[in-house]
């Protein structure tokens, strides 16, 4: 038997549709920036969305911390764009 959550107690996340080489930088620039605290309630992950070889990555985030993830990325010197937040994957991907 599987259990469910209701709809009101899961977590509301937002979609981050990312230009970068790889998931260790943008580990690494949200930690810098944030911390361990800061990272334990964003919650990040990472949707395998892409199968092929690209240079776009999927981050999905708690909506809470929207905000101090989008400060961490524009204060990096690394060259990491934000292209598309959204609320689904579906209007994220435009499937």
């Amino acid at each position: 038997m599987k259990f469910k959550l209701k709809k009101s107690l899961r977590t509301k996340k937002r979609y981050l549709l990312l230009e970068a080489k790889n998931k260790d930088e943008i580990e690494k620039i949200i930690l810098d920036y944030i911390g361990i605290l800061g990272w334990a309630k964003a919650s990040p992950g990472f949707p395998n969305l892409f199968k092929y070889k690209t240079d776009k990555i999927v981050l999905s985030i708690n909506t809470k911390s929207l905000t101090e993830i989008r400060a961490a990325f524009e204060i990096s010197n690394a060259k990491i764009k934000i292209l598309k937040v959204s609320g689904t994957l579906k209007g994220l991907l435009g499937k």
